[in-house]
């Protein structure tokens, strides 16, 4: 039987409990999941991402299952490159429906074989997002609720 390894990709900037609880929850339905923090070029990073890499793996310690790999391509080459067949992705509302649908049929434009499997985030998280986390952290509020790591000073890049 083959491995069925998803890769589940973002800017991840900040990575959240939503995001966490979408690879927890994924860890159901795949055997190997890489969390793929990708480059966006349009994009100015808060939060290093050398140092997103480092609490994304902390976060992960006890699940050998799960990875963390940060790329500069195209996700689905990048999902190609690393036999995952599947991308996983959360959606929060219909907003976040309509851009990964899009997104989705791109990928799938792209790699073929890729399918993409979304989980609906868990009720009580569905409100966070790392934009608001940021700006929240920018002017000085403790966003240690919204993220299953701490924060610490040296993460701080505003």
């Amino acid at each position: 039987m083959n491995k069925r390894i998803a890769l589940f990709p973002g800017s991840f900037d900040p990575f959240t409990k939503g995001h966490e609880d979408i690879v927890l929850r994924g860890l159901h339905i795949f055997d190997e999941i890489i969390v793929g923090i990708g480059h966006n070029s349009n994009k100015k990073r808060y939060f290093p991402l050398e140092v997103m890499q480092h609490l994304i793996e902390n976060t992960f310690e006890a699940y050998p299952q799960i990875s963390t790999i940060t790329y500069d391509d195209l996700t689905a080459n990048i999902a190609r490159q690393l036999g995952a067949r599947f991308l996983l992705r959360g959606l929060r509302n219909t907003t976040d429906f309509e851009y990964e649908n899009s997104i989705s049929q791109v990928n799938r434009h792209v790699y073929e074989e890729v399918e993409t499997v979304f989980l609906i985030t868990s009720p009580h998280l569905a409100p966070i997002s790392s934009t608001i986390i940021r700006e929240l952290h920018k002017y000085g509020h403790n966003v240690d609720e919204f993220l299953p790591y701490k924060l610490s000073e040296s993460t701080i890049l505003a």
